[in-house]
């Protein structure tokens, strides 16, 4: 109960930020920070596409992270590369059992003491915008097996 509540909690300080000269950096800054707080996993960073259709880093929840999805930036390989080619989930619970699939990414990860990882798709409508990915430093599950991530567009003004 005490997760959901935080979960309210996080929505309802994040939607305060929705105001006319809101940062989107602020914003999904403060997103990364509530998924650790709130999922209770050791890093998030957020991935999103750019116009001419290459990902980029956007936000992170600690330096490390920044500097890890850098890395896969540069390495072209991971999970938030993954998730948002694909448009699914990628969860990957033990990075050492995993290491074939993206051998460079996982030395680094593992490098700086993470074990598993999930990356979620973020959706708008058709449309995959970029990827959140969540990393913990033990082997388990990183988010929630029915979790997905779609931005679901504001209501307009009401005349």
């Amino acid at each position: 109960m005490l997760q959901a509540a935080d979960a309210i909690r996080s929505l309802a300080e994040m939607a305060d930020t929705l105001v006319d000269d809101y940062d989107v950096v602020d914003l999904l800054t403060g997103l990364a920070d509530r998924c650790v707080s709130v999922l209770g996993v050791a890093a998030a960073g957020v991935m999103l596409v750019s116009p001419g259709g290459n990902l980029g880093l956007l936000a992170s929840s600690s330096e490390t992270m920044r500097l890890l999805e850098l890395f896969e930036l540069q390495a072209q390989e991971g999970p938030c590369l993954d998730a948002f080619r694909t448009g699914e989930r990628v969860e990957h619970q033990d990075l050492e059992a995993e290491s074939g699939r993206w051998p460079s990414f996982s030395a680094a990860a593992l490098g700086e003491g993470f074990r598993s990882v999930s990356a979620l798709p973020l959706r708008f409508r058709d449309a995959t915008l970029g990827a959140l990915n969540l990393f913990s430093v033990t082997h388990s599950r990183t988010s929630p097996p029915s979790a997905s991530c779609s931005i679901v567009p504001a209501p307009g003004p009401s005349l």
